[in-house]
């Protein structure tokens, strides 16, 4: 298993993060919203809006996962937010970055993953609108600019909600 590395502005992104005050705060139907739409329009069983603080991450938003947040060192997400476009793993078993990692070990067994980024209006990747599947499958360029939209959603909804 590979743990992500932080961003190069990992100290002003946890800043901005801060600023948000979004962190352990109530669900919010605006996020669940989007997150039930993106759960059913790829069909898979888990949809979340991730938001990667400094050791975990924490879900604003969950369709299909009764956990609240998990180990920043073991999330996928973590991984996610390096970069800007849709990070995707096809087939976490076969991925040297996941393949005995505890999220693919044991529940909820995830085998597909994709994660785009959520970025702030300062440019931060606070987090990202990922959807699992707990069997392999393939992410085709079509699919990655829907989840990007779906993304661009939050995005607008993060900065409503925090007027940031």
């Amino acid at each position: 298993m590979k743990t992500p590395d932080s961003p190069d502005n990992e100290a002003q992104r946890l800043l901005d993060l801060v600023a948000h005050n979004i962190l352990d705060t109530k669900a919010d139907e605006r996020f669940d919203r989007i997150a039930r739409l993106a759960q059913r329009t790829f069909n898979v069983p888990i949809a979340l809006v991730s938001i990667v603080d400094k050791d975990r991450q924490w879900f604003k938003s969950r369709c299909g996962l009764d956990a609240e947040q998990t180990s920043r060192d073991i999330s996928f997400c973590g991984h996610a937010i390096l970069g800007d476009a849709v990070f995707v793993v096809e087939n976490a078993l076969e991925d040297e970055r996941f393949s005995d990692n505890p999220l693919v070990t044991g529940p909820p067994n995830i085998r597909f993953y994709a994660g785009c980024p959520l970025s702030s209006s300062q440019g931060h990747k606070l987090g990202t609108l990922c959807i699992i599947d707990d069997k392999p499958r393939s992410f085709d360029s079509e699919s990655r600019e829907l989840l990007a939209s779906f993304a661009e959603m939050v995005e607008c909804e993060l900065k409503e909600l925090c007027h940031v």
